[in-house]
């Protein structure tokens, strides 16, 4: 899903430098926003896998091979892959509803639904509400799943005796933490600051951080 994320954006981005060009039909920039929501939902969702993976390793270690399986692995990708691709067929459905006064022209490398909302001449009530409700639904519930599962996995580790123990259990979650601080932390960002006046510069600089780092 990482890869495939960035691999959404980046082309574009590389074109765009290169061509000194930010113009994009409007079937190719539905295509590039169906795939780009499709892989960061599933990146979102998956990122909670990885935390409840480290909460079973970590605080069930003697039932992990029980309960983290390769069949249970296979439904959970299986799983976030069907919803992703839900979300991206509403997302989609409703853009496909506004109509624009010209050829929509992206602001940045890449087209990003909040700002192909600003391009339209309908009425993008609905369009925003579905938007943010979405966004809120998939930030709020799997952030709560992480928390929670690093809120038992900080509780275990503390009743470790030895420092060598807390120390190997702390470093096999530190890659995983920085990632989800990145892809959180810029992603919460970006559609929180849209509500308010933000320069394109300014969200094309965040929107780098959760899309190609």
């Amino acid at each position: 899903a990482d890869i495939c994320f960035t691999s959404t954006t980046v082309p574009k981005m590389i074109m765009g430098i290169s061509t000194h060009s930010r113009d994009i039909s409007y079937v190719s920039c539905l295509t590039q926003m169906s795939l780009f929501i499709i892989f960061g939902c599933m990146e979102d969702m998956l990122l909670t896998v990885m935390a409840y993976d480290r909460f079973v390793a970590i605080c069930l270690p003697l039932r992990y091979n029980v309960i983290i399986n390769p069949k249970v692995c296979w439904l959970l990708v299986l799983f976030s892959f069907l919803i992703s691709v839900l979300v991206a067929l509403l997302y989609t459905s409703a853009t496909l509803q506004l109509s624009f006064c010209t050829k929509p022209e992206i602001p940045h490398f890449f087209c990003e639904l909040n700002h192909l909302l600003k391009l339209a001449c309908a009425d993008i009530l609905i369009n925003n509400i579905l938007v943010y409700f979405i966004t809120g639904v998939l930030g709020i519930v799997p952030f709560s799943g992480i928390i929670f599962s690093y809120s038992q996995i900080v509780s275990s580790i503390l009743k470790i005796s030895s420092a060598g123990g807390k120390y190997k259990a702390f470093s096999a979650c530190g890659s995983h933490i920085i990632t989800i601080s990145l892809f959180y932390g810029t992603s919460f960002g970006v559609y929180l600051s849209s509500t308010g006046a933000q320069s394109p510069r300014k969200s094309a600089i965040a929107s780098v951080m959760y899309t190609v780092v």
